[in-house]
């Protein structure tokens, strides 16, 4: 007969376990919790800086460079773009990031599609040459471009940062998009077929909506790579300025605040769509099982 729990078995009599002391208990407690202390901890690591960036654009400085809390001050908020081309070079990151991650879904969808439901000669190489873009460091992708661009007689602008960025997003669309596909349960689409739905109606009912989830990641994750990239867009962007290139020459002379601003608000877009998503993704769960 097993003892009950906190109870010591001596003699067929039943007696209660000595009590922790109170050092041993907290020992115990932190044991218990130390994994989510540890997240916490990097949790909170990775949030620093926004949170600083955040603050301070509540600054008011008392010179050019916003590294020291001096006043608190609304200028910021209420005149964004009252730094020159400041806005202009965002609206071209914008204009570019969405371009860009058009271009790059559309083409790196397609192709993750070839790679998973196709046997083609070559389809080896491709997986591998695939993952190039991810891992060939910036600086020799930019340079390289660069020499293709010049070589081609090609004048560096936005058609040339089109292309530029299209290439290195494709790569992390056709990675998020494969591992997507390759998670499918592929009795579903049997099943349609087995209903007498088209090819058509079996795709567009079937595996798009499964699929769209990572296709909707892959394209949130091309804009934000798109829109924050300096070092390729630094060699082929020509004479334009996007918004990295503007905060990196703003660093040499003096960072206003309505940098940490507009850092800000794209901060806290992204948390709205991704908590606009966790909602959505749940109500629809909810609905399905009738609560």
């Amino acid at each position: 007969m097993a003892a009950p729990t906190g109870t010591l078995w001596a003699g067929g009599e039943h007696r209660a376990a000595p009590p922790r002391s109170g050092a041993s208990a907290a020992l115990a407690w932190v044991r218990e919790h130390l994994v989510t202390f540890a997240g916490l901890a990097a949790l909170g690591y990775l949030l620093l800086p926004i949170v600083i960036v955040f603050v301070f654009s509540f600054n008011k400085p008392a010179g050019r460079f916003n590294f020291a809390w001096h006043e608190f001050s609304l200028d910021a908020w209420t005149n964004v773009c009252g730094i020159g081309g400041m806005c202009d070079s965002l609206w071209l990151s914008i204009r570019l990031g969405l371009a860009a991650t058009l271009g790059a879904t559309v083409l790196g969808t397609l192709l993750a599609f070839a790679l998973v439901r196709h046997r083609f000669r070559g389809r080896g190489p491709a997986n591998l040459l695939v993952f190039l873009p991810m891992a060939t460091p910036e600086v020799v992708m930019g340079s390289s471009l660069l020499a293709l661009f010049v070589q081609g007689g090609i004048d560096r602008g936005f058609v040339t940062l089109f292309i530029a960025h299209v290439l290195f997003c494709m790569s992390f669309v056709v990675v998020t998009v494969k591992a997507r596909l390759q998670g499918m349960d592929p009795r579903l689409e049997q099943a349609a077929a087995d209903l007498y739905a088209t090819p058509y109606q079996t795709f567009r009912r079937v595996t798009l909506p499964l699929v769209l989830p990572g296709i909707v990641a892959a394209a949130l994750l091309s804009f934000s790579l798109s829109f924050d990239d300096f070092i390729v867009t630094n060699f082929n962007s020509g004479n334009l300025v996007t918004f990295p290139m503007f905060v990196f020459g703003a660093n040499q002379r003096g960072v206003p605040p309505q940098i940490n601003v507009i850092g800000s608000i794209m901060f806290f877009l992204a948390l709205f769509l991704v908590l606009a998503a966790q909602y959505r993704t749940r109500f629809r769960f909810r609905r399905g099982l009738g609560k």
